[in-house]
């Protein structure tokens, strides 16, 4: 029973959130006269020393005492005395874990958004790097169209912007205070849970006392808005598999995040981008796990919600890493701009191009211009050449009205610097838009 019912090993990490909550709770008892000035000082100084005993190590966790809140007040007890009995007076630990536990995730939630912005910022610095540089864009992972390289890392810019709007939704629907709910019906000691969620940080005391010790909907959004994250990053991750293979060859990373192989001498494995890209599993499956573990559960607490905190630590400290491994991939990667372009130069990526200038030009429909472009891709196919090297007679061959001009279209720096629409791949385009990223970074 003790095994099972502990969960001390994992909640220990809460111990500076509950230290926090306890700290504000005494002081609103004392303020509101329920507990005298000289119980709440004892108080104040014997939890101060309580989290300087843990944050040195000489902290002695009980598994005996089941929680992180029971083990801070056993301790408390020993060093204060009687006093330390009244801190729990008008609370209960069911609204006390939900305090300390939305805390913990509002802090982890700030802490991955200040790295979202870091490893933003690093894709920014490539993507302004390489804004002109032409590389070519895939669908099915077949060369479609020229983009460039800016223009494809500024998408993953926007799908992390994304990722932080989830969080701070997240954030900004949790930030608000269970502490006072009790047990789930309250308390007939008048406390003043405004007071507690003011200096916890919080917007407001949560309206309904059942709902406040039986919410998880705040750890279930931030492991949803994570999951979406991973998946960003393990797409991210998989094309930095792709392109540093020799297939590829658009990009290189250097010692500090590949590795070599234990036979094969030649080898520089991007590990860092593959564990990135597993670790998905492992935050998709947390965010499920709870889902299971909330699915059934009649109002208010169950000590099913015990299971609430592992999946959450792990997914925040997944996160972190991922994160900190991408920045640093992305910093550390070197673009090889003659091997993309020279990709872009296969496949014939201008053949819609080509449909458009006959569209325009020549005034055919687009049906039908996409049959006429068809016909001279097929032509080059059996030429071995470029749409580009096609002699002209060949191109008035399959449609008589063709004239020169149409080679000025087939250029690859003139088809992307052609792609003006909002949101296109042209290289000003790609410019002014690191830029209003950066300045909505600030």
């Amino acid at each position: 029973m003790e095994r099972i019912n502990a969960s001390i090993d994992v909640d220990q990490r809460l111990y500076a959130q509950d230290i926090a909550g306890s700290l504000a709770h005494a002081r609103m008892l004392v303020r509101q006269g329920i507990i005298g000035q000289a119980d709440g000082r004892a108080i104040e100084r014997g939890l101060k020393r309580v989290k300087a005993e843990i944050e040195s190590g000489s902290f002695n966790f009980r598994r005996d005492l089941e929680d992180i809140h029971m083990n801070v007040e056993a301790r408390l007890q020993d060093l204060i005395g009687a006093p330390a009995g009244r801190l729990h007076t008008a609370r209960s630990r069911n609204d006390q874990v939900a305090t300390d536990f939305r805390l913990w995730v509002r802090e982890a939630i700030d802490d991955l958004d200040r790295r979202l912005k870091d490893l933003v910022g690093a894709l920014l610095d490539q993507a302004e790097q390489h804004a002109a540089t032409v590389m070519p864009g895939y669908t099915h992972l077949q060369p479609a169209q020229p983009v460039t390289f800016g223009h494809h890392l500024m998408a993953y810019v926007e799908m992390l912007g994304r990722d932080r709007g989830r969080l701070a939704d997240a954030r900004r629907r949790l930030n608000e205070s269970p502490l006072g709910a009790a047990a789930l019906a309250g308390t007939s000691f008048p406390i003043d849970r405004r007071l507690t969620a003011r200096e916890l940080g919080f917007e407001r005391p949560m309206a309904n006392s059942l709902d406040a010790v039986a919410d998880r909907d705040f750890a279930l959004e931030f492991l949803a808005a994570g999951a979406i994250l991973a998946v960003h990053l393990s797409r991210l991750a998989e094309e930095i598999v792709l392109w540093t293979s020799p297939a590829f060859g658009f990009v290189a990373l250097g010692d500090a995040f590949t590795s070599g192989s234990s036979i094969m001498p030649q080898k520089r494995n991007p590990d860092a981008a593959e564990l990135v890209r597993a670790k998905t599993g492992q935050l998709a499956g947390a965010f499920q796990g709870l889902l299971m573990v909330m699915k059934g559960l009649p109002l208010a607490y169950g000590k099913d919600m015990q299971e609430d905190k592992a999946p959450t630590f792990a997914a925040a400290d997944s996160l972190q890493l991922c994160l900190e491994a991408m920045t640093g991939m992305m910093r550390d990667l070197r673009a090889d701009p003659a091997a993309m372009r020279a990709a872009a130069a296969k496949g014939f990526l201008t053949a819609t191009d080509l449909a458009d200038w006959l569209v325009r030009a020549l005034g055919l429909p687009f049906r039908e211009a996409h049959h006429v472009t068809g016909s001279i891709v097929r032509a080059a196919e059996k030429a071995g050449c470029d749409l580009a090297a096609l002699p002209l007679a060949t191109l008035k061959a399959i449609h008589p009205r063709i004239t020169r001009e149409v080679f000025t279209v087939l250029d690859l720096d003139r088809s992307v610097a052609s792609r003006r629409s909002q949101g296109g791949t042209a290289p000003a385009l790609v410019r002014r838009a690191v830029a209003a990223a950066r300045k909505q970074m600030k």
